[in-house]
């Protein structure tokens, strides 16, 4: 299955922006979908991910700010991002089972 990545942009801090990951076809036997992010000269980091039963982890420097879900019935994982901040500032990739998207650019700035 593939996964692709929608949603980014640019935003001032203080902003929102959702993220999208569509599965090219059934996600419900990928167990743990997860976003990662990897900002300039720092190494790729994840920042939340997502279990097939519900499941939900967060890391630290997001958590309150950023809620992932997940509908198998679409194929699709969301990444609602708020409160966004200058550190948010990132490439956005989506992953699961080895299987990365390409990406999308989020950029926080005024």
């Amino acid at each position: 299955v593939q996964l692709v990545e929608s949603g980014g942009g640019l935003v001032q801090p203080g902003g929102s922006l959702r993220l999208s990951c569509t599965g090219s076809g059934s996600i419900v036997d990928m167990y743990f979908i997860g976003w990662y992010r990897q900002a300039p000269g720092k190494q790729r980091e994840l920042v939340a991910r997502a279990t097939t039963d519900g499941g939900t982890f967060y890391a630290d420097s997001i958590r309150g700010r950023f809620t992932i879900s997940r509908d198998n019935a679409k194929n699709t994982v969301t990444l609602q991002m708020n409160n966004l901040k200058v550190e948010d500032t990132a490439v956005y990739y989506c992953t699961s089972d080895g299987s990365w998207g390409q990406g999308t650019q989020v950029t926080v700035s005024s």
